[in-house]
Formats: C-alpha cells, sequence, structure tokens
C-alpha cells in the first residue's frame, strides 16, 4: 500500500481542470485510485490533460505522464473512463521508469458538459473556504456522489473528512473510488516574533498554509515576512473572520499574554487539531489562571501544548521553531502515519 501521510494537492489540479474545460469545452482528469510499493505519488494524485496534450499535476512523478497522457488524449476523442495499471510485471512500466516494486493503478475519465462543469466549480469554491468534499464515483461509469461535511453525511464517508483518506471502496457491488478532497494543514501563527520567522519559513517548507496574525504592524510587517499573508488585528477579531476548522493549528508565539491569551480563547473551543503556546511551565500556571478566570474548563486548557515543541532539548528560536514543527505534525498524523492508515 502506499504511504498515506502524503497527502496530494488535488484541488489544485482540479482548478486547472475546471478553468481548461471552461476554455476547450473537454477535459481529462487522470487519478491514482491505488498503488503498493514505491509508488511517488499518493491515492488521489492527479492530473489534468487537455486535447493538446497540455497538462499540469502528477501521477507518477514523472515516470508514466506519457503513457497516461496519450490515454488521456484518445479518451478525449471518444469520451468514457478508463483504469489503467502500472507494475513490476508490466514491460511498460519498467520502459517509462516506475520506481522498483512500485505498482499504480490510474483512473482516466473524459470531463464535458454543464454537469461536469458544476462539480468543478463546487471543489474549487469549496476549497476556496476550506471545505471538505468527498467524492464517490463508479470506476466503470464515471458516475459520482459528492457529500459535503454536514451531520446527515453517511457514516462509512464521515470518517474521510477527518481523516482525509482515499482508496477503492471495499465490498461487493459495483467497484467505486472515495477521494477525500479535505483543506491542506494551515498554521496560523500568533505573534509575528524571531522565533515566528523561523516558523515560517519552514511551515512553507512543508507547503502548508501559513497565516501571521499580530496587531503590531511593526512586527508584522512584509520586510520582515516576505511572501506571508500577514493579519494586523487583534486575534478575537482575526480568527473568527479566519475559522479554526479541524485542519488548522495554532502556534502563539507573541509571548504576550493580552495576545496570545484571546487567540487561545478561540483555539481551545474550535476544532484546531494543534494548539501550542511558548512560554515556561511557570508562565503557563499563571496563563491557566487568566483563561480560568475568563471561564475556560480544565479540559479546554488542557488542549494547549505549553511548553510548545518536542522536548529536544532546544534552546535557539530555530531549535524551538523546529521543535514546534516536528509536534504539530506528530498531531497533524497522531494515528495515521502508518502503512494502511488514514491521514490527512
Amino acid at each position: 500500500m502506499s504511504d498515506p501521510t502524503r497527502r496530494p494537492a488535488s484541488a489544485d489540479v482540479l482548478a486547472v481542470a475546471r478553468d481548461w474545460l471552461a476554455r476547450d469545452g473537454k477535459v481529462a482528469v487522470a487519478t491514482i485510485i491505488d498503488t503498493w510499493g514505491s509508488a511517488p505519488v499518493p491515492v488521489g494524485g492527479q492530473m489534468v490533460i487537455a486535447a493538446d496534450t497540455e497538462f499540469e499535476g502528477s501521477v507518477s512523478g514523472g515516470c508514466v505522464e506519457g503513457e497516461v497522457i496519450t490515454e488521456a488524449v484518445d479518451l478525449l476523442e471518444r469520451g468514457g473512463v478508463k483504469t489503467l495499471a502500472y507494475g513490476v510485471e508490466d514491460e511498460t512500466a519498467w520502459r517509462v521508469g516506475l520506481p522498483c516494486g512500485g505498482k499504480i493503478q490510474v483512473h482516466v475519465q473524459h470531463f464535458s458538459g454543464a454537469e461536469d462543469q458544476a462539480f468543478l466549480d463546487q471543489v474549487v469554491a469549496a476549497r476556496e473556504k476550506r471545505d471538505a468534499l468527498v467524492v464517490r464515483s463508479d470506476l466503470a461509469t464515471g458516475a459520482r456522489e459528492v457529500f459535503a461535511r454536514t451531520p446527515s453525511a453517511p457514516a462509512d464517508v464521515a470518517p474521510r473528512f477527518l481523516s482525509g483518506l482515499s482508496g477503492i471502496e471495499a465490498g461487493e457491488g459495483p467497484k467505486r473510488f472515495v477521494h477525500a478532497l479535505v483543506p491542506p494543514p494551515r498554521v496560523v501563527v500568533i505573534g509575528a516574533t524571531h522565533m515566528a520567522q523561523v516558523l515560517a519559513d519552514l511551515v512553507r517548507h512543508m507547503g502548508y498554509d501559513l497565516v501571521v496574525v499580530d496587531p503590531r504592524s511593526g512586527f508584522a510587517s512584509p520586510a520582515r515576512f516576505p511572501g506571508v499573508r500577514l493579519v494586523t488585528e487583534w486575534p478575537q477579531d482575526a480568527l473568527p473572520a479566519l475559522g479554526l476548522d479541524p485542519y488548522t493549528a495554532i502556534a502563539a508565539l507573541s509571548h504576550v499574554g493580552h495576545i496570545d491569551d484571546e487567540a487561545l480563547k478561540l483555539a481551545v473551543k474550535s476544532e484546531c487539531f494543534y494548539i501550542g503556546a511558548l512560554g515556561s511551565r511557570k508562565n503557563h500556571a499563571k496563563r491557566t489562571e487568566r483563561l480560568k478566570a475568563a471561564g475556560l474548563t480544565d479540559s479546554e486548557i488542557a488542549r494547549i501544548r505549553c511548553p510548545i515543541g518536542l522536548d529536544i532539548g532546544a534552546s535557539t528560536p530555530p531549535e524551538i521553531a523546529a521543535s514546534v514543527l516536528a509536534e504539530l505534525i506528530g498531531h497533524l498524523r497522531a494515528g495515521k502515519g502508518k502503512k494502511g492508515s488514514a491521514a490527512g
């Protein structure tokens, strides 16, 4: 099985598909539906192909793209769907360079018409709002069901909103692929400090979304955080507008009580997957008193990781930032990092 902890940027590919479909009237989308061994792109990875062979995305890190593009262009002429397989027993896979022991199945589907355009519009709109969708597709016909993250989501679909796990549905009946299109992990850093600068660089290398919140415009300046989304408002104003969803982490690094506290009051009542705050145990004891006085419960306060970061003996801002990112990743992947398990 593939490593489920790697998340493909499928929603970005589908945004391209949406635009190309509007431009050309038809487009093909290739999706990895199953992998085994050293496949370089995880299940759910996607590529979009236009009739002139223009493409975006990846289903193999480059090894079988040419073969998939050829099949996709043929499919654009006749319509329908097709499932392709490449593996160690397949001479074609060796020729195009599939890594040793790797096997992948790629499902290619022709998109055209108003219904497909509406589906892609829905996916792109959900991503822009950081809403999750789960799409269940019949691999023989391409027929699909789209589920939003609501209390009425079917019991067999609901866990995928948090896990982010995609895969072929088990059981008898039509063979169906379930694709979890969840927002990318997002880190909201409170306090535009030196440590926040280092953490921001690390987070961006991970490919996560990043926002830095600090009402002090002298701290939260583009010169100090080039290319980073900055919100120069108080956390109690900024966070409700940003939204604190299950795919968001909060790192309170200002080390200023009246800034960090306001963020933590909102974070502990949200679905954030990680909440950490800078400070010693002594400082956190004082913070706990303040938060209790503000009406927070013991269980809510217990969600705050303080001292923030893994205990690796870090002492400098870069080391502490690295320990914070490591702890954050641990919470993101908690219980999900083993082969065959779910992951966001």
